[in-house]
C-alpha cells in the first residue's frame, strides 16, 4: 500500500469517526417549532441530549436530583451504587438484605426500593431499582446516575419522541389514543414493535431481501449491524479505527459497510454507510428473533423516530 493510499484510508476512518460524533449537532437540539407538546391523557417530560447522542432525563430520587439515561435496551431501572446511597436508597427493612437479586448479562445484582421517583410533573411512585457500579456508563461530559429502563417506560405506556425531546407518560388509562392516524397525516411510516420473551424491543428489517430484525436501543448512540449478517448478504466491509463498547466491558472493532437498500418495516432508508461489528452473543440473543443489528439514536433522531409503547409501534419519517 502506498503512502497516499494509507492517507486516504486514514481520512475515510477519520470521517467515519466524525460522522459518529456529530450525528446530533448541538445547534439542532432546540425544540422543533410547531410540534405539539401535549398528548391527551399523558404527562410530558422533557429530556435533553448529551454528547454521543445520549438521551438524558432529569429526575428526583427520594427528593434528590439525578440524571438517568433513557434506555430501551434495559429492562429495568439501574442506579449507580454511590448515587443510590446519596439518595437514601437502602436495603430492605431488616437492614441486612436487599429486596432480591436480579441477573443482568450474567451478573447477579442487588435490587433495592426507591420510595419516590419523579420527573417534571410526573410521579412514578415507589420503584424497585437495580444497583450497579457505573464504570461502563459514558455520556461525554454529562454525569449519569443510572438508566431509566423499559419497566417504567412500558408500565406508563410511554411515547418517546426522539426529535422533539419529549417523553409522554400515560396517566389516564381509560383514554384511547391512536397515534397511527395522526402519524399517517404527517407522512410517518408505522412499523410494528415487538416485545420479545426476554423483554427486548425489536422491529423487522431487511437488506437485499434478507429478513432480520433490529434491536431498538435508545441507549446506543450509533446504529450498527452484525458483521455476520452483512456478510451473509454480501455487503463489502472496510476496516476503521473505531471501537464499540458493550455491557460487561465487551469491546469490538467497528468496520464500515455501505448499505443501499435497508428497509425497516415498510420504511426505506436512503443509502448510507453504517457501522459493522461482531455483536456480542447477549445482544444477538433476543428471544427467538434473528437480530441483524442495533437501531440506535442516530437514526431514531434523523428519521424523527416516535416509539409508541401504548400502541406498540415505531414511527419513522
Amino acid at each position: 500500500m502506498t503512502n497516499d493510499e494509507r492517507r486516504s484510508k486514514c481520512t475515510r476512518c477519520f470521517r467515519f469517526v466524525l460522522a459518529i460524533l456529530l450525528i446530533i449537532p448541538p445547534s439542532t437540539l432546540a425544540s422543533v417549532k410547531g410540534k405539539p407538546t401535549q398528548l391527551n391523557g399523558f404527562k410530558a417530560v422533557r429530556i435533553h441530549y448529551s454528547p454521543l447522542n445520549k438521551m438524558i432525563m432529569s429526575v428526583r430520587i427520594n427528593g434528590r436530583r439525578a440524571s438517568l439515561l433513557v434506555d430501551t435496551g434495559s429492562n429495568q431501572i439501574i442506579l449507580d451504587t454511590a448515587a443510590a446511597a446519596s439518595s437514601g436508597v437502602q436495603p430492605s427493612q431488616d437492614g441486612l438484605r436487599y429486596i432480591r437479586q436480579t441477573r443482568i448479562n450474567g451478573r447477579l445484582l442487588p435490587v433495592a426500593l426507591a420510595q419516590s421517583l419523579t420527573a417534571g410533573a410526573m410521579s412514578f411512585g415507589s420503584t424497585q431499582v437495580t444497583l450497579r457500579e457505573s464504570r461502563h456508563w459514558d455520556a461525554g461530559d454529562t454525569p449519569i446516575d443510572g438508566v431509566l429502563g423499559l419497566d417504567v417506560l412500558t408500565r406508563h405506556k410511554a411515547v418517546i419522541n426522539c426529535r422533539t425531546k419529549l417523553i409522554f407518560f400515560k396517566v389516564d388509562q381509560a383514554r384511547q389514543v391512536d397515534l397511527s392516524a395522526v402519524a399517517s397525516t404527517e407522512k410517518f411510516t408505522r412499523i410494528p414493535l415487538r416485545r420479545e420473551e426476554n423483554g427486548a424491543l425489536t422491529v423487522p428489517c431487511s437488506i437485499r431481501g434478507q429478513a432480520a430484525c433490529l434491536f431498538v436501543d435508545t441507549g446506543a448512540f450509533l446504529t450498527i449491524f452484525d458483521q455476520a449478517f452483512l456478510k451473509s448478504v454480501a455487503i463489502p466491509i472496510e476496516a476503521t479505527r473505531v471501537s464499540a463498547h458493550f455491557a460487561l466491558g465487551a469491546s469490538r472493532k467497528v468496520s464500515a459497510g455501505q448499505v443501499n437498500d435497508l428497509k425497516i418495516g415498510g420504511f426505506k432508508t436512503p443509502s448510507a454507510k453504517f457501522g459493522v461489528t461482531a455483536l456480542p452473543n447477549f445482544t444477538l440473543r433476543q428471544g427467538n428473533a434473528r437480530v441483524g443489528g442495533i437501531l440506535g439514536m442516530d437514526m431514531l433522531y434523523k428519521y424523527q423516530g416516535i416509539i409508541d409503547l401504548d400502541g406498540m409501534n415505531l414511527f419513522l419519517k
